[in-house]
């Protein structure tokens, strides 16, 4: 029928309706809880993991069920959402099998490189009647990428090993949002193939193929005293601290990252 809403399908296949106007939502993803108060939906978020901490102080008032892995399902119930927004890679699938048999719509998540934004952002924005602000979204996330590109256009490629875990170092493979947002600034992930998404890799064999070692600042909370304790492990091979934020999160924040790896990409030359 002409002027029908469109089906919504979510990165689990599943048809999502439009919501009604007043939907309770829930979301288990930090980086989407930042979305969800882009889109202007803040005062219908009734419920958030501990780690969803932006926007500051915005989310004080917001409940929180718990941790992305280990949410209190029992809360969660308490706060009857009527949407419940999850992540292929941060919430475990039994947790959202036992959510789902309380909450009448579960939302799957799964960008898997900086473009899948703009499909998030109109996935969300489509199911909760914020299209014109879901395209203010892709508008700035196409802008924010092309301009990032060009800074770093004339700049030769270098590899780089992104450590994101000590004692094991860990890092990431190429089949990972934050090593495709990487190489969209001129920087390749290594090692280059891996079996595992986040593999745990022998440091200084890995470093000595790198032409630099990024440490980010989560989920492990590498510092500044890591990045000397590094320096004298890593090969000879250059270190710098990198806002793990910035590589890591979807959402607006994608945004945000691109204009930050523009700008720290071209200062390490």
């Amino acid at each position: 029928m002409t002027g029908a809403p469109l089906p919504y399908v979510d990165a689990a296949g599943i048809v999502h309706d439009r919501a009604r106007a007043d939907a309770r939502i829930a979301c288990l993803v930090p980086s989407i809880t930042e979305l969800v108060w882009a889109l202007g939906l803040g005062l219908q978020l009734v419920a958030r993991t501990g780690f969803c901490i932006h926007p500051r102080p915005q989310l004080d008032a917001v409940p929180k069920v718990g941790g992305t892995k280990d949410v209190n399902l029992r809360r969660l119930r308490e706060l009857a959402p009527t949407h419940l927004i999850v992540n292929i890679d941060e919430n475990e699938k039994p947790l959202v099998e036992a959510a789902a048999r309380f909450v009448p719509h579960v939302i799957v998540t799964h960008p898997k490189s900086p473009e899948d934004n703009a499909g998030l952002y109109r996935l969300l924005g489509g199911i909760f009647a914020r299209q014109a602000q879901a395209e203010t979204l892709c508008a700035a996330l196409d802008e924010a990428m092309a301009s990032a590109r060009l800074a770093c256009a004339a700049l030769p490629r270098e590899r780089v090993l992104y450590l994101i875990w000590k004692d094991p170092w860990m890092s990431v493979s190429r089949d990972t949002y934050i090593s495709r947002t990487l190489a969209a600034v001129g920087w390749d992930t290594v090692p280059a193939e891996c079996a595992q998404r986040y593999p745990v890799v022998d440091l200084a064999r890995v470093a000595a193929g790198a032409d630099r070692v990024l440490l980010s600042t989560e989920p492990f909370s590498f510092g500044p005293a890591h990045v000397a304790q590094l320096q004298a492990l890593a090969a000879g091979r250059p270190v710098t601290l990198i806002d793990g934020e910035m590589t890591s999160w979807y959402g607006p924040r994608a945004i945000e990252g691109f204009r930050y790896l523009a700008k720290l990409r071209p200062s390490l030359v």
